[in-house]
């Protein structure tokens, strides 16, 4: 059983590094990641964000301006639904626990 897992894990690390010889080269400045515009010629809002991120929010740190300012309400989302499948687990948990100790 444990020379399956190992198989099975060394079969898996193959298939990614056969994935990753596939990938740009990330110094490439004729990346699509690095373009000024999208494939259908619209403006890429990472330049932007680089950019303008300090004059929009007179905030040093650009991840910060990113998730507060550009994808509040996204973040804002995220976070709701971890709150509330964390909740929900406390109950169930809590709820599991009362039902022994009767």
């Amino acid at each position: 059983m444990k020379l399956l897992k190992i198989l099975i894990l060394a079969l898996f690390a193959g298939v990614l590094m056969y994935a990753s010889l596939d990938l740009p080269y990330r110094g490439d400045p004729d990346n699509l990641m690095n373009a000024e515009r999208s494939i259908t010629d619209t403006p890429v809002i990472g330049n932007y964000a680089i950019q303008e991120a300090y004059h929009d929010a007179h905030t040093p740190n650009m991840v910060t301006v990113i998730l507060g300012d550009y994808r509040s309400i996204d973040t804002f989302g995220e976070q709701l639904v971890i709150y509330t499948a964390g909740m929900i687990t406390l109950l169930v948990l809590r709820r599991k626990r009362r039902r022994k100790s009767k």
